[in-house]
């Protein structure tokens, strides 16, 4: 069985950072792309952004230049480097994995709890 545990998450003043951790876990045989997702209330779950195994990223215009996803392999983990928060950053944040279980031969989504991110002065 796999898990996704999400960490990192609270309550920041505009302008501040905070680091977003997700570590996979279980019989985990390859993983490929890993990334965050965010809902806000009233609003539909969104990407922000993505990376691959071999380290290709990809943002959200909106977190560009304030965001930054990195992964380390041996940890089956992804991180999330968010600075200069904005109250419109105020989500739950999701992690999502594509990866291989020892169960098959496919690679299939595998989604973390979420954490609460709220920027708030």
């Amino acid at each position: 069985q796999v898990q996704l545990v999400e960490s990192g998450g609270g309550l920041v003043q505009p302008g501040g950072s905070l680091r977003l951790s997700c570590a996979a876990s279980g019989s985990i045989i390859s993983i490929n792309a890993m990334g965050w997702y965010r809902q806000a209330p009233g609003k539909q779950r969104e990407l922000v952004a993505t990376i691959t195994s071999a380290g290709s990223t990809n943002y959200a215009d909106s977190v560009k230049g304030r965001f930054t996803i990195s992964r380390d392999n041996a940890k089956n983990t992804v991180y999330l480097q968010m600075n200069s928060l904005k109250p419109e950053d105020t989500a739950v944040y999701y992690c999502k994995s594509n990866l291989r279980d020892s169960g098959s031969v496919y690679y299939r989504a595998y989604w973390g709890q979420g954490t609460q991110v709220t920027v708030s002065s």
